[in-house]
C-alpha cells in the first residue's frame, strides 16, 4: 500500500461550498420577515450566520491542513473539554430559551456544547476504536466500555433536554461499532435497548408524548402539536415542482414557527419547489458518497474509522431533519447540517467537514 499525500477531495469541498451557499441564502430568505420584525434589521440573521460561514470556513481550511497525528493528539483533550461543557450547560452557567438550556456565553457570544460533543465523540470513538479494534467482539472488553460512555453523554445532553441529538449521536456511534466489526447480535440487542430508552423518554415526558401522539394524526392536533407539522407540509405541497420562487414563501409570515432553524427545508422546498429540495437531498448523497468512499481509502484504522464516523454524523442528522420536515418522523428539534440557522452548529460541522478533507488528502492507492 502505498501512501499519497495530494490535494483534498475536491468533489467534497465543492459539495460543502454548494451546502453552505444554499444555506445563506435560505437563511435570508426565510428569516428576513421575522428579523424586520424582532430587531428592525431584515439582515440580522444572514449577518450573524454569515461571520459564522466565514469563521467556519476558515477553521475548516485549517483542520484540513493539519497533520494526522497533530489531529489524533487533540483527540482525549477535545472529549474532556467537550464533556465539561456538557456538565456546565445544565448549571446554573448555562443559557435557558424556550424550556431548555443548550447554551454556554463566553462574552458576548454563546455556542450549543451539543454540538461539540458530536464531533468530540466521533473522534474519540475513531481513537479508542483503533487501539481496541481486536476486543471489538467482545461485549465485556470492547461494546461495555462504549455504551458506559454512551449512556454517560447522551445523559447529560437529556438533561437539557434534548432527546434528538441524543438519537443523532446513538446512531453514529452504533454505525462506527458496526463499521469496527462489532457483533451483529450485540448491534441488535443494543438497538433494541436503545429503542426501548427513546420509548422511555418519550412516555415520561407530557410534551414529548402529546409530539408522538400528534405525530400519526397531526390534523386531529391541528391547533397545537400537530400546528408546526402542518404547516410545514403545507409549504412543500405549496411548492410544486418549481416552487413559488425564492423570497416568496407564504409560510414565512409566522406560519410557520423556526422557519429559519429546524424547518428551513419546508421554506427552501415552497420557494425553490421539488427541484430544489432534490438538489439539496442530492447534494447530501454526494456528500455520503464522497465521505464513504474517504473512509474506504483511508491509510490507517483510526482516519477510515473517524472518516466513517463524521459522514454519519452529518448524513443521518440531515435525514432526520428532513423527515421530520416531510411528517415522516416525530418532530424532534434537530436542524439541518450546513443550512439551518446557528452558529455552533455550521461550525462544528465546517471542522468535521475539514477533518473529512483532510483525511482525503492521505488516500491510499489499492
Amino acid at each position: 500500500m502505498r501512501l499519497k499525500k495530494g490535494p483534498p477531495d475536491f468533489v467534497l469541498f465543492i459539495t460543502i461550498l454548494a451546502l453552505v451557499g444554499i444555506g445563506l441564502i435560505m437563511v435570508f430568505s426565510s428569516s428576513s420577515v421575522t428579523a424586520n420584525v424582532r430587531y428592525g434589521d431584515p439582515y440580522y440573521f444572514f449577518k450573524r450566520q454569515l461571520m459564522w460561514a466565514c469563521i467556519g470556513t476558515a477553521a475548516m481550511i485549517v483542520v484540513m491542513r493539519m497533520s494526522l497525528p497533530k489531529l489524533k493528539a487533540l483527540v482525549y483533550p477535545l472529549a474532556i473539554f467537550a464533556l465539561i461543557c456538557l456538565i456546565l450547560v445544565i448549571t446554573p452557567l448555562g443559557i435557558a430559551a424556550k424550556g431548555s438550556s443548550r447554551w454556554l456565553g463566553i462574552g458576548f457570544l454563546s455556542f450549543t456544547p451539543s454540538e461539540l460533543a458530536k464531533l468530540a465523540i466521533v473522534m474519540f470513538m475513531a481513537k479508542t476504536l483503533e487501539v481496541n479494534i481486536d476486543n471489538i467482539k467482545s461485549f465485556k472488553k470492547g461494546l461495555l466500555p462504549y455504551l458506559i460512555m454512551l449512556a454517560i453523554v447522551c445523559g447529560l445532553i437529556m438533561m437539557q433536554p434534548d432527546l434528538g441529538t441524543s438519537f443523532a449521536i446513538a446512531g453514529t456511534v452504533f454505525f462506527m461499532l458496526l463499521a469496527a466489526g462489532a457483533r451483529w447480535s450485540h448491534l441488535v440487542g443494543l438497538s433494541v435497548a436503545g429503542l426501548g430508552a427513546v420509548f422511555a423518554a418519550i412516555m415520561l415526558e407530557p410534551y414529548r408524548l402529546e409530539r408522538f401522539i400528534a405525530f400519526w394524526n397531526p390534523w386531529k392536533y391541528a391547533s397545537d402539536e400537530g400546528f408546526q407539522t402542518i404547516q410545514s407540509l403545507y409549504a412543500l405541497g405549496s411548492g410544486g415542482l418549481f416552487g413559488m420562487g425564492l423570497g416568496r414563501s407564504r409560510q414565512k409570515f409566522f406560519y410557520l414557527p423556526e422557519q429559519h432553524t429546524d424547518f428551513i427545508f419546508a421554506i427552501l422546498g415552497e420557494e425553490l419547489g421539488f427541484i430544489g429540495a432534490f438538489l439539496v437531498i442530492a447534494l447530501f448523497l454526494l456528500f455520503a458518497w464522497r465521505g464513504f468512499k474517504i473512509a474506504i481509502n483511508a491509510p490507517d484504522n483510526f482516519s477510515s474509522l473517524l472518516a466513517a464516523g463524521i459522514t454519519t454524523m452529518i448524513v443521518f442528522q440531515a435525514a432526520i431533519n428532513i423527515g421530520v420536515v416531510a411528517g415522516a418522523l416525530p418532530v424532534t428539534g434537530i436542524t439541518l447540517p450546513f443550512i439551518s440557522y446557528g452558529g455552533s452548529s455550521l461550525l462544528f460541522t465546517m471542522i468535521g467537514a475539514g477533518i473529512l478533507l483532510n483525511i482525503s488528502r492521505y488516500s491510499s492507492e489499492r
